[in-house]
């Protein structure tokens, strides 16, 4: 897999787990101490994700950033 490909899926999976928990974007983006512009690029699968800042996301989703990988297929 590419890594635009590898970027958007992890974005829709982070997504969806945002909204599984009823969150809106710029709430979550709030809870984790994040730019909503910056936290939104990363849903939109535009931001290559360092590993400290998929974890701060994973963290604020409660799951492992490992699970969110699988998820998207890495």
């Amino acid at each position: 897999m590419d890594e635009a490909t590898l970027r958007l899926r992890l974005g829709s999976v982070i997504r969806a787990h945002r909204e599984a928990l009823d969150v809106s974007q710029d709430r979550f983006a709030d809870v984790i101490e994040m730019h909503r512009a910056y936290y939104g690029s990363i849903e939109r699968g535009s931001r290559n994700l360092t590993i400290a800042t998929l974890s701060r996301v994973a963290a604020g989703l409660r799951v492992r950033p490992s699970q969110l990988l699988q998820e998207a297929g890495a």
